[in-house]
């Protein structure tokens, strides 16, 4: 039986646990899943993380909201957030492979055929291919959706079952339990435009992406009839529960 096809969309609030730094223990815990998944489901994933592991090394002589300065922090740091992929995998026997793409990849059709017949020969041969937005050149995810848009177009490119977008939060939120301070998950939705009256403009810590971001890329997977689960990552064991129906999540169908 053909496995599942998932697409994860992993945060630097994930990656870091929302601390100042890449988590190892974060990072094992994500790939423990997917060994434990590797009969059933392939993965391919879209992680942000670099600007947050290089400033773990570094401090610019700059302003760090400057882009061409966020886009050098993301040089020295996607090799930094690789090892740290590369050594933890490796320690569970998973194999991975890094691809750097620029939304100008998607507008043109040779390129679209590349990244898919690439991104096939890879996991045909048991390598997980880990995605980020090649920073160093383009500044839409420095200064949009932080990669949320990327995986969503990407999820469509390789037609994934399911896109699973790893936040901070579990899920979406009611307007109104979140007024009464009591965080209620919106538990499934169907209707995008009634998800949007629920939402406010926040953004992540470390991110640049917020829940208007993520709104964004479940309606780019949805006209694919593909669904997008917004997950806790902060959780361990996030996948596994969210996929056994054990934890709170948002599901847009």
């Amino acid at each position: 039986m053909a496995k599942k096809r998932i697409l994860l969309k992993l945060g630097s609030n994930t990656l870091t646990r929302e601390t100042n730094h890449i988590s190892r223990g974060k990072i094992e815990d994500i790939g423990m899943q997917i060994a434990a998944l590797n009969d059933e489901y392939e993965f391919i994933i879209v992680s942000s993380g670099a600007i947050a592991a290089a400033k773990q090394f570094v401090k610019l002589d700059n302003n760090d909201k400057d882009v061409f300065v966020k886009q050098a922090l993301a040089s020295i740091g996607q090799p930094h957030l690789m090892r740290i992929y590369n050594e933890n995998f490796k320690d569970l026997g998973l194999h991975t492979s890094q691809c750097l793409l620029s939304y100008s990849d998607f507008e043109k059709e040779q390129t679209k055929k590349n990244i898919v017949n690439t991104i096939n020969v890879l996991v045909k041969n048991n390598y997980i291919p880990i995605i980020n937005e090649n920073d160093t050149v383009a500044t839409d995810e420095i200064k949009f959706g932080d990669n949320d848009k990327l995986a969503a177009l990407t999820a469509v490119l390789l037609k994934v079952d399911i896109l699973i977008i790893a936040t901070n939060t579990d899920g979406f939120y009611t307007k109104e339990s979140m007024s009464n301070g009591v965080p209620k998950t919106i538990l499934s939705v169907e209707n995008l435009k009634d998800l949007e009256k629920e939402i406010g403009d926040t953004k992540s810590s470390h991110g640049t992406g917020g829940m208007q971001s993520k709104i964004e890329a479940a309606a780019i997977a949805k006209e694919a009839q593909i669904e997008t689960w917004v997950v806790n990552g902060l959780n361990d064991n996030f996948i596994l529960n969210a996929l056994a129906n054990k934890i709170a999540f948002t599901k847009i169908v």
